[in-house]
């Protein structure tokens, strides 16, 4: 909203709708900032340490937002310039002023509340830890309950920290890390409890101690890379080591020889050797692995071989480059860097073949989970040597599961995934022997009935990772295939000619900035209306109501198609402007029918203004539909189509302003005090989250068992009866 008002362009003649519109943005940049700087000072008064820090920097931003509200106060003037009201036509300078200030003092708050945000989850490890030490030198069965179920509260607290933070990580790599710690997490909570409760049952047992000193450490690891990730630190200030990838070395490796083509002189020969030779290290990780297939062997010792065949024929024709630029030369160079670049594809199709093929079997191998089925059984019998039998079975099983990891993390082929591997090798590593001394511990005292609900937990945290690699490897398989990592919204965006036979001759074109200026202010309205719809749509209790789904879906189209107004957004030609038009029409008749049936819930009163609005809203829908579905051709033809179908998604947006406090109102008065409207949750309840918007659905991240863990502290009481 501030870059509209910053980059609008003076003009002699300026239509009331214009000054109208001027003056709605500065009034929604004044209304923005008062509810974030009401957070703000929320956050102050609760944190005497920033106060003064904070406060400052709220007033700053608040009137920054009255002054850029002060000077777009333009709509009642006829004649802006010979007035004394100084406003943005008088003094541009002024909002720039203010923004700069606005945008200056928004940081600050920002970056108060982010130290904040830190120490609280710091705090709140630390909480976690001091009960942990406390839970550990335990001696009573009493004195444990209660101490676990203020740990369970504290782990409830943490979750909800650490899931908030979670989703306002941007870089994907600390996320993917962040989720694989929280999971330890959400697992040893339960794991902590029954290998806690069975030392306890049996303190002399020695295999049930190692489970539980085993699921303590892990733990701690676990909140210690959370504090990392939080801070952006490591202990004793060493660096992290980024694991090194097959593909992640072919892709570097690749980008460097295709460099060649723009500059000869980047880099030496030996730098590209040494790529080489890194990379084919790693390729020994496949051909020295007892699980890698005699075929895949081969075939990768092979290209192997033929790729520092490749580079020393490259290399050849490079350094000749060098010295003597001929159009032969260049030709010979060029086939030289496809030729490799092909070899090196070849190399990732072969291990990416291998390592995926062996996860196949293996997760196809032992889906039936034989052996910790045996080891249950084998355990409540009191049968020590079977139990060492199994056991023996199960470590052979892990180290294959393991191998399976690391091979995969090769082929995984981004980093959030190659971290994901990496967390699943820790898993079985780790889960492997802590099911072997919960089974010995059973073995030993074939009567507990805590020992087996211990190995039954341990067993189920194996069969979950198990189930968890499945659709690890769908993920890499999608990414090799190229079905990964196109931006997910909340509507999939049609492809040119996938819905509208009559549309797929037509050339897709983009609109030019002269037509972006002439459709900036109808743009301008749809997008103030958008912000009216998340709104009304915000303030319904049920969030799930068809309708408000329906208006949600609408309004995040047409910001989609405001976007596209301002060359920005995921709609990058007229062809994908149309397209989504006809599916926003399609939306609009869906949410009619909605209407429809809400009809049928209200008093006879009501029903006629219902029925008469969901009419309009039909015959809009259906123009809407018509004008996308008329030919244009040519470029002016084309740019009045998409003035079209802007101007008609503004007046169905229009309509839906008007119908969903219509419909909010009709249902209260049906529901007879059942109120469909929420109050505003406090911040500490909602951790400064960005609103329900149907424009950001990747923020709706649920946090880690907090269902179970609250379940967990629920049923103490049924435990301290025990």
């Amino acid at each position: 909203q501030i870059t509209t008002l910053i980059n609008h362009k003076d003009k002699p003649k300026r239509s009331d709708k214009t000054l109208q519109a001027i003056q709605r943005v500065g009034q929604a940049v004044n209304l923005a900032v008062g509810r974030f700087v009401t957070v703000g000072e929320a956050i102050a008064n609760e944190n005497h340490e920033l106060k003064e820090e904070m406060s400052v920097a709220c007033i700053e931003a608040r009137r920054a937002g009255e002054t850029i509200a002060q000077l777009t106060d333009v709509a009642s003037l006829d004649h802006p310039e010979s007035d004394s009201h100084i406003t943005i036509f008088t003094d541009k300078t002024g909002v720039v002023k203010a923004a700069r200030l606005l945008l200056s003092s928004v940081t600050k708050v920002l970056v108060l509340a982010d130290r904040i945000v830190i120490k609280q989850i710091i705090t709140s490890r630390n909480k976690v830890l001091a009960t942990m030490e406390q839970l550990e030198k335990v001696s009573s069965f009493q004195e444990f309950v209660q101490i676990f179920s203020q740990f369970g509260n504290e782990m409830v607290e943490f979750a909800h920290l650490t899931g908030d933070r979670q989703n306002d990580l941007k870089d994907e790599k600390k996320k993917a890390r962040m989720a694989a710690s929280r999971a330890v997490l959400e697992k040893c909570t339960m794991m902590l409890l029954t290998a806690s409760k069975t030392c306890l049952r049996h303190p002399d047992c020695e295999s049930a101690r190692i489970n539980k000193d085993g699921v303590f450490h892990r733990m701690r690891l676990a909140l210690e890379q959370v504090i990392e990730i939080v801070t952006d630190s490591r202990p004793n200030g060493e660096s992290e080591m980024a694991p090194i990838s097959i593909y992640s070395g072919i892709k570097e490796f690749k980008n460097k020889v295709e460099g060649l083509r723009e500059n000869l002189y980047f880099l030496s020969k030996e730098n590209l050797s040494t790529m080489l030779e890194v990379i084919l290290e790693h390729t020994e990780d496949f051909t020295d692995s007892a699980y890698t297939s005699h075929e895949h062997r081969e075939h990768i010792l092979e290209l192997s071989k033929q790729a520092k065949m490749e580079l020393e024929q490259l290399v050849s024709v490079w350094m000749q480059a060098q010295n003597q630029k001929t159009k032969d030369l260049m030709e010979d160079l060029e086939v030289a860097i496809l030729k490799t670049c092909q070899c090196m594809n070849e190399l990732k199709r072969e291990v990416h073949s291998a390592a995926t093929s062996l996860a196949a079997d293996l997760l196809k191998y032992h889906t039936d989970h034989m052996v910790l089925k045996a080891l249950k059984i084998t355990g409540v019998e009191g049968n020590l040597e079977a139990v060492a039998e199994y056991t023996c079975k199960l470590s052979e099983q892990k180290e294959q599961l393991v191998e399976m990891c690391r091979l995969l993390r090769h082929v995984s082929g981004t980093e959030p995934l190659e971290i994901t591997c990496i967390h699943a090798e820790d898993t079985f590593q780790v889960t492997g022997p802590q099911i072997i001394s919960a089974a010995e511990t059973l073995a030993l005292h074939p009567s507990s009935k805590i020992a087996k609900e211990n190995l039954e937990v341990f067993c189920e945290a194996w069969e979950s990772q198990l189930s968890d690699m499945s659709l690890l490897l769908r993920e890499i398989n999608d990414v090799f295939e190229g079905r990964r990592g196109e931006k997910r919204v909340y509507l999939s965006l049609p492809r040119p000619g996938k819905h509208n036979a009559n549309l797929k001759a037509l050339k897709p074109v983009k609109l030019d900035t002269e037509e972006q200026a002439k459709i900036a202010k109808l743009g301008l309205e749809l997008h103030l209306l958008t912000s009216d719809v998340d709104s009304e749509t915000e303030k319904w209790e049920d969030q799930e109501n068809e309708i408000v789904q329906h208006g949600q879906g609408m309004s995040s189209m047409a910001y989609s198609m405001y976007l596209f107004t301002r060359g920005e957004g995921l709609l990058k030609t007229t062809q994908d402007l149309f397209h989504q038009a006809e599916i926003f029409a399609t939306e609009g008749t869906k949410l009619a029918s909605a209407l429809h049936a809400l009809s049928d819930q209200v008093h006879d009163d009501d029903k006629p203004l219902l029925l008469l609005e969901a009419e309009k809203l039909i015959s809009m829908c259906k123009q809407l539909q018509i004008t996308v579905k008329a030919s244009a051709q040519g470029k002016s033809a084309t740019f009045t189509k998409v003035d079209a179908c802007i101007l008609k998604t503004r007046n169905v947006m229009t309509l839906l302003c008007q119908l969903l406090p219509l419909c909010c109102k009709l249902l209260r008065k049906n529901k007879a005090g059942n109120g469909c409207l929420k109050p505003a949750p406090p911040w500490k309840e909602d951790r400064i989250r960005s609103g329900t918007n149907a424009r950001t659905p990747e923020r709706r991240v649920e946090t880690f068992g907090i269902k179970s863990l609250e379940n967990h502290v629920t049923n103490m009481t049924f435990l301290e009866s025990k």
